[in-house]
């Protein structure tokens, strides 16, 4: 007889033998999650039309022409250039989808303006003269040919779709004509807000000095930090929300640097500051402030850009936060303290929806299992020095007042970078 083996679920077997599971080991998974992604709901000449899209860093490097319809070197593309010398990816969105561009043989990918400047160029093959080439041209530069029989032979490409029932005939420049851009409206901005609100990101930039869509933005990003627990800030120009998920920028008439803050507070480090970053960047910066106007904008909760020695350099890494309360003191108007915090509040989320919720026991050995996990992530980030002075003792966990809730009180000590420095010399 041979003996019993297999694996099991209860200790009820009959037959003597070996019986043994083979498991994984869980994984804390309480790393730190990565920065450096926004959002941005863009005006655009071309794109696609009423979809998040995601664009990385390499992408716009490389493919900028067919994403946004210039190459990333054109005066278009200034914006986004200052966006990407920081940001790693964009979860972009077009607020101003139109009308197509189209002709005899083709109808733009996306619609836009951007569509008008393609032009199609019919020859006769030199080779064989029952086949075309078939040009497609940008401005006046060559996009690709292909060298067909008839329309139903040509490939779909990254700019057009071919009209396959179109009579192919020998034309100089047949231009995309009809393009348009739509005006926008608040309701773009509150679909972009629908559409974006399943993705995690950093922070969102919004360019525009519109003061009503300034207050969608912000009461957007309240809702989503307070009820659903997302935690990003928003990058608005002269909005003072008193806010600390709004960070307020305030130099210039035009909103063109929320681009460049969107980027650069993305991805600084949970451990560092933005204070004194220089400005790298291709628009204009108005510096023009004196020193008592300066301190007023820190105290008005004002994200502003200054000169320092002829360097264009930021003031200080502040949201619009101004009013202190019991629950938020001074602190929480330092965009550092708002990365740890969000930082913590995203990854302890993202741990115990992965790992936790609908898994593990709410017993003590489940919970001593989460107090672990989010021991490790405290101490990851007190490696790294975002904050001090942490100890384990610091997490308490209990089961709360319904069998399958657990309650966490949890203490951290945010450090800052050096900021101010008072020296005193004794001379003997």
């Amino acid at each position: 007889m041979a003996l019993g083996g297999g694996t099991f679920t209860t200790q009820n077997k009959i037959l003597p033998g070996s019986y043994i599971n083979f498991i994984s080991k869980a994984k804390a998974n309480a790393s730190l999650s990565e920065r450096g992604i926004v959002t941005m709901p863009l005006e655009m000449d071309w794109g696609p039309d009423n979809e998040i899209f995601e664009v990385s860093n390499n992408d716009f490097e490389r493919n900028c022409l067919k994403i946004f319809g210039y190459e990333n070197t054109h005066e278009k593309m200034k914006g986004l250039r200052d966006l990407f010398l920081n940001a790693k990816t964009l979860f972009a969105y077009r607020l101003n989808s139109g009308n197509k561009a189209a002709n005899t043989f083709a109808t733009a990918k996306f619609s836009g303006v951007r569509g008008n400047d393609f032009k199609i160029a019919i020859a006769k093959n030199i080779d064989d003269e029952d086949k075309f080439d078939v040009s497609l041209y940008l401005d006046e530069n060559l996009i690709e040919t292909q060298t067909v029989e008839k329309s139903s032979d040509l490939e779909d490409n990254d700019f057009v779709i071919f009209k396959k029932d179109a009579t192919l005939e020998v034309t100089a420049s047949t231009p995309l004509t009809g393009g348009t851009n739509s005006t926008v409206t608040g309701d773009n901005y509150k679909n972009y807000f629908d559409k974006i609100e399943s993705y995690s990101f950093n922070t969102m930039g919004i360019v525009t000095t519109d003061t009503t869509i300034k207050s969608l933005a912000t009461n957007y990003c309240k809702r989503l930090r307070d009820e659903v627990g997302a935690k990003f800030q928003v990058v608005l120009h002269k909005y003072s929300a008193d806010f600390e998920g709004v960070i307020n920028v305030i130099n210039n008439t035009d909103a063109n640097l929320v681009y460049w803050v969107t980027g650069l507070e993305a991805n600084c480090p949970v451990n560092k500051s933005c204070l004194n970053r220089k400005y790298d960047g291709e628009f204009s910066v108005n510096t023009d402030y004196t020193q008592t106007q300066l301190e007023a904008f820190i105290d008005e909760g004002k994200f502003v850009l200054h000169s320092v020695t002829g360097e264009v350099r930021v003031l200080k890494d502040i949201n619009s936060l101004v009013t202190i309360t019991n629950e938020k003191g001074s602190i929480f108007k330092d965009n550092q303290t708002i990365r740890v915090v969000d930082q913590i509040a995203n990854d302890i989320a993202t741990l115990f929806n992965t790992k936790y919720l609908g898994n593990v026991p709410n017993d003590q050995a489940g919970r001593i299992s989460l107090w672990n996990d989010i021991v490790k992530h405290h101490e990851s980030l007190q490696n790294m020095r975002a904050i001090e002075n942490f100890s384990d003792a610091d997490v308490e966990i209990a089961q709360g007042e319904a069998r399958g809730t657990v309650t966490i009180k949890d203490v951290v000590t945010i450090v800052n970078t050096m900021e101010k420095l008072y020296m005193t010399v004794t001379i003997n």
